[in-house]
């Protein structure tokens, strides 16, 4: 086979019809050619003429390693193309092969699909019609004329948009967010989690879902409150006005939840429905308007249109507690349901397409929906009902708009009245043409509002643990029936929506779950804005209507008005929030799913590496940054630990692995396939360390490359660590050349050499020495670091031991200086005050004055004496000795080694020194 080069704008396919293949065949190019004939049909596996291995793309090569819509598949490498034509052959028809079975699977995956019934809903079904029924809620028909009261039609306007600003906003970057790759279930959750990873995403998916569940006992509130309305103009009162609603709305919120169980698709039926009674409800009012009014209706406040109604209620006449924040806590609630039709992503037939387009009409067609009701000024604020109350001739109406059109309605000053927009929440009722066609208006509105939530909850809920970020709530990940329900999410949202009727009283239910929708709504923006700082190449949303600065506009808005409207419940929620972020990111659950923060940190990261290169090096600010030969890291431990002692896990450590053996192509593939798994390795055992290997023909060379072209900038190695070598006598001429020559090849590139040796040895990959893997995770106790001073070597020497006593493993031992010269006071009193300008804290100092002297007999006998307490005779059959060597120099001598003395000394008859028992 041939590699043919490539140009970056490839032919496309012919558009005459026909094409020719390599050996000149005509090649037909019909309406029924599919690009996956390319990996079936011989003819399209030539290019310019001649068979080549180059891959076709397709979509298996490109997803993500745990995608759970297809198994990934592997491009051939350019080694792989270099391989014979017959293996070439072999791995082709493999291809196919599970090309095609994929193909079989997926097409299965359809047919059951379609067999099995699952709902796919949409733009118009699955979100339009879900967002305008969740704005259009219980606060369209029973609240907004007593805010139109409280702050007036202007001011009442003002809320109106700067609630719709928030979801405006939010609902680009949503739109944005979910344009950007595949959108599965979780909505809300989902979009904040991909974008910003899990801390984010755990933690306000959580509180995305409670605010849900919160909602839905808000719309069963709002809907039981009209029913005991009309059951007081009937005089059917059960109990009294609250405990009714209490009743009224657990029966109430019991059918939701049958109708929800009961599958989507009763559900999205339902709503249909609700949606044209709602329609007609909201055009019943705006005829109502013109309709002219009758005594009965004068009475209660309602006088047409009217120039002077206008001029009156354009003004805010805030009463009680109340002011601009909290009329405007209270009605926000209303345009929370914007995030209706995303929150069912995962039943969408396609969410990129319907989320944008269905959420940010819903806004429009609801936003006029509420400017109009507000600016319909034909109800005065307060109105007693009575007919009678009629102005009397010569009467001085100091300005009253009602008292101008005929009606007394001044004892409402002095007590408290039943009508008008300040008192009565049917004023739409009473004003539309039909009265009880707006009954069933508010109806629509508050369970159609109620069945959303009542079914977004549990779906973001669900979402949230089948990514098991919280594992204690993995137990309603499982879901049940053809469209995967959560039914035990279900039966959870029951029950707190449950416990939030029992307040029975909207103005107090409406303000909690403000400040969890503001939230949920400023991480969004924020996703947005930090996708798009991020620059990352993966960010390229197809929805190219909204801007990263807006966005970010959007995050502070919703965090301001948070606070405004409550700040001690901004706080709470912000508390809450706060506490599950620490808890995931100290959890660190296993995923990645390729968020903005991870694009960030590299950005960071690029950032800083680039300022260290313009600082000059200092000595005071020098670290062991090391290079680590370890070969496998879990084949030398030991050597690992004792790096990561002196560098105290806060340096760049390499770890080597040399591939020396082999064909090139084995070396390389051996290499490759192990990176993954020897990092993941120091992962799991918790060390701070990069894995990093090089094929090379000789372990000298490999260390050469990486003395070379480790690291990046200011963060290079500047130490060599290795293990001492131990096969000397059996190790041939070249191997110890290799290993000597790295020393000076280290040295001749600058770097401090640090030799580590154990009586033991590092090596466990033979055989399995537990304590010589383990002894330098042990806490050390109070023993000596003997340091050894002799030359001149920049103060390295005494550097890593001054940092093994940082560590707490190493805290008790005390550093004991050995060092040559003349055996004075003076000499020791120089030495001292260097290392007292060190500031290094030493135990003592020993000067050494024969140090270029060659050993003696008094030397020699010397040295007999320090090991005659050591020495094993006949008469210490017990090794008592040896044991007391044991406790006092327990690193002098292993159990292993114990034990084998023991062995020797039973088998010795004559006197022996220990010495000559244990290896050197």
């Amino acid at each position: 086979s041939s590699v043919v080069p490539f140009s970056l704008c490839p032919p496309s396919f012919p558009t005459s019809g026909i094409g020719a293949s390599a050996s000149g065949s005509v090649l037909p190019v019909n309406g029924n050619f599919h690009p996956y004939d390319t990996h079936s049909n011989t003819y399209y596996l030539k290019t310019f003429g001649h068979n080549t291995m180059d891959a076709v793309p397709k979509i298996g090569y490109y997803r993500n390693t745990g995608s759970v819509s297809g198994v990934k598949i592997n491009r051939p490498s350019l080694m792989d193309i270099h391989e014979q034509l017959a293996k070439v052959c072999q791995r082709k028809k493999r291809q196919i092969i599970s090309f095609v079975l994929l193909n079989k699977e997926a097409e299965s995956n359809k047919e059951e699909e379609t067999k099995g019934g699952f709902v796919k809903f949409g733009w118009v079904k699955g979100v339009l019609v879900r967002c305008m029924l969740n704005i259009w809620g219980v606060m369209l028909f029973i609240r907004l004329s007593w805010i139109v009261g409280q702050a007036g039609i202007g001011l009442g306007v003002i809320i109106i948009l700067l609630a719709t600003m928030v979801t405006s906003i939010t609902g680009l970057s949503t739109s944005a967010i979910a344009t950007n790759g595949f959108v599965r279930g979780g909505g809300a959750y989902y979009l904040i989690s991909r974008s910003l990873g899990p801390e984010f995403g755990g933690s306000i998916g959580l509180i995305f879902a409670f605010a849900n569940a919160v909602a839905v006992a808000m719309y069963v509130v709002g809907f039981a409150e009209t029913v005991v309305e009309l059951l007081k103009n009937s005089n059917a009162i059960m109990v009294d006005a609250t405990n009714d609603i209490r009743i009224i709305g657990a029966i109430t919120v019991v059918i939701l939840l049958g109708i929800s169980v009961a599958g989507m698709e009763w559900e999205a039926k339902a709503q249909v429905i609700l949606l044209f009674i709602l329609l007609a409800a909201i055009v019943n009012f705006f005829i109502g308007t013109v309709i002219p009014s009758n005594n009965e209706k004068r009475a209660r406040g309602f006088f047409n249109y009217q120039a002077s109604i206008f001029a009156e209620n354009f003004g805010p006449d805030f009463r009680g507690d109340e002011g601009f924040f909290s009329v405007f806590a209270i009605f926000f609630p209303a345009a929370t349901g914007i995030l209706a039709g995303a929150n069912i992503s995962g039943d969408l037939e396609d969410p990129q397409a319907a989320i944008p387009k269905g959420t940010m009409l819903a806004i429009l067609v609801t936003t006029i929906a509420y400017v109009g009701v507000a600016i319909s000024a034909c109800v005065v604020r307060d109105a007693t009902g009575n007919v009678n109350d009629t102005v009397v001739s010569g009467m001085n109406c100091n300005g009253s708009s009602a008292c101008a059109l005929g009606y007394d309605f001044s004892s409402c000053k002095t007590q408290t009245c039943d009508y008008g927009l300040m008192n009565n929440f049917q004023v739409m009722s009473m004003v539309s043409g039909f009265g009880p066609l707006i009954t069933a208006g508010i109806f629509s509105a508050t369970l159609s509002s109620a069945l959303t939530s009542l079914v977004s909850a549990p779906k973001v809920f669900q979402a949230l643990c089948k990514d098991n970020i919280y594992r204690a709530l993995h137990f309603f990940a499982k879901g049940y029936g053809k469209n995967n329900e959560p039914i035990r999410g279900y039966v959870l949202t029951f029950i707190i929506a449950m416990a939030f009727i029992l307040i029975a009283e909207l103005n107090t239910i409406a303000p909690i779950i403000s400040n969890f929708f503001l939230a949920s709504y400023a991480l969004i923006n924020f996703s947005c804005f930090h996708a798009s700082y991020a620059k990352s190449p993966g960010w390229r949303p197809a929805f190219k209507y909204y801007n990263m600065w807006v966005s970010l506009f959007g995050a502070i808005l919703c965090c301001g008005v948070m606070f405004v409207i409550n700040w001690w419940a901004a706080v709470i929620t912000y508390a809450v929030e706060l506490f599950l972020y620490i808890y995931v990111t100290y959890k660190k659950p296993d995923v990645n799913w390729g968020s903005s923060s991870q694009a960030v940190y590299y950005i960071n990261a690029i950032d800083s590496a680039l300022e260290l290169t313009t600082v000059d090096d200092h000595v005071k600010n020098f670290r062991p940054q090391c290079i680590v030969l370890t070969g496998e890291p879990m084949a030398r431990p030991a050597l690992l630990d004792i790096a990561h002692s002196f560098t105290k896990n806060n340096v760049l450590s390499l770890i080597y692995y040399c591939v020396t053996q082999g064909p090139r192509k084995l070396c390389v593939t051996e290499m490759n396939s192990g990176m993954a798994t020897k990092q993941a390795w120091l992962t799991k055992n918790k060390r701070k360390a990069f894995y990093a290997a090089v094929a090379a023909d000789s372990f000298r060379d490999g260390v050469k490359s990486l003395l070379q072209a480790s690291g990046l900038g200011r963060m290079r190695p500047n130490t060599l660590v290795l293990g001492f070598k131990k096969d000397w006598k059996e190790a041939t001429a070249v191997e110890v050349e290799n290993y000597m020559g790295v020393v000076h090849d280290a040295f001749d590139f600058d770097f401090g050499v640090v030799v580590a040796r154990i009586s033991q040895g590092f090596d466990i990959s033979q055989v399995l020495l537990v304590q010589a893997s383990s002894q330098f995770k042990k806490k050390q106790g109070k023993g000596t670091i003997d340091v050894w001073w002799l030359f001149d070597d920049g103060g390295l020497i005494l550097l890593i031991p001054y940092m093994l006593t940082l560590r707490k493993k190493w805290k008790d031992c005390k550093l004991r200086i050995f060092t040559g010269g003349k055996v004075t006071r003076l000499e020791e009193e120089k030495m001292a005050s260097l290392l007292s300008k060190f500031r290094i804290k030493f135990a003592d100092i020993h000067i050494i004055g024969d140090i270029n002297m060659k050993p003696n007999k008094e030397s020699w006998k010397f040295f007999e004496e320090m090991i005659e307490p050591y020495r094993l005779h006949e008469s210490c059959k017990d090794l008592t000795t040896a044991e007391k060597l044991k406790r006092e120099a327990p690193w002098k001598i292993t159990d292993a080694e114990l034990e084998a003395v023991k062995e020797k000394v039973k088998s010795n008859t004559s006197p022996v020194a220990l010495s000559q028992l244990l290896p050197t």
